[in-house]
């Protein structure tokens, strides 16, 4: 006989009345706290200054907010807010797409790359780690939220959601993605702490976008979709967006490979 688990944790953390701590909320800025510190780490072993940092962290803030906001607006609900676009801007109503956020870090990287005179791949590389891991932290508010779960199951570590009002084991597919991007997370970290590999431009988010969205497409079998049009579909919305992800990273795997090992990039200012 199997012992479902009994999932009815409450979203919030601590209510107000005129304002609630969410567990989404405080697992979102924790990832870009922590990540911050990460950085600091990995801009003073590659001679970069804080300054800089500082200037990435509103890029990074900016292009994850807005671009996973508008990714949920445009790939999923585009005839419903088109028709109510000041509700875009309601990002407390939920509805946030990692691949949104996906496009919008990599515009505002661009540019970044273009402010400080560094390589795009460069920043690419590192950023990437530091991603896997507030993917993982969000993930984990997805649980708490209990939302984007996973299809019915009779695995007997099934999740029962009593706050969704259902008697019935899921799949949890929010843990299954948050422990595989943490895993993935140690994984990049590892690769530029202990090799030669991050020296080889675009190897490590070649790694990241390969791995990642390879397991995107995959839970997306396990998972219910966001939205009814994506019944008809033989992939959603999550699977078609992820596969020129996949595409892109193997490309980048194979490009460095060919590279010779060069110095990471160091700033103009520490060389002299």
């Amino acid at each position: 006989m199997y012992v479902f688990i009994n999932w009815d944790v409450s979203p919030e953390i601590v209510n107000f009345g005129f304002w609630a701590l969410r567990y989404y909320s405080l697992f979102f800025a924790s990832g870009f706290i922590i990540s911050h510190y990460i950085m600091q780490d990995i801009f003073k072993r590659d001679g970069r200054t804080m300054e800089e940092l500082d200037t990435l962290t509103l890029y990074m803030i900016g292009a994850t907010i807005i671009g996973a906001r508008l990714g949920h607006c445009l790939f999923y609900e585009p005839e419903y807010f088109l028709k109510h676009p000041l509700e875009i801007l309601q990002v407390w109503n939920g509805g946030l797409a990692s691949h949104g956020a996906t496009v919008g870090i990599l515009l505002a990287l661009f540019f970044f790359s273009k402010k400080v005179h560094v390589p795009y791949l460069w920043i690419l590389d590192r950023i990437v780690i530091v991603v896997a891991l507030c993917g993982g932290l969000i993930r984990l508010g997805n649980l708490m939220n209990s939302e984007i779960v996973g299809k019915p199951t009779d695995v007997p570590w099934g999740f029962i959601f009593l706050q969704n009002g259902e008697n019935f084991p899921r799949h949890p597919a929010q843990l299954y993605e948050a422990i595989s991007t943490f895993m993935l997370f140690g994984f990049l970290w590892f690769l530029y702490l202990k090799t030669d590999l991050k020296n080889k431009t675009g190897f490590i988010f070649g790694i990241f976008c390969a791995v990642l969205f390879s397991l995107r497409i995959y839970y997306e079998f396990l998972k219910e979709n966001q939205v009814e049009f994506e019944n008809q579909m033989a992939l959603n919305m999550g699977q078609i967006l992820s596969i020129p992800m996949v595409l892109i990273g193997i490309y980048c795997i194979i490009r460095s490979l060919k590279q010779n090992n060069t110095p990471s990039y160091i700033s103009p200012q520490v060389q002299s």
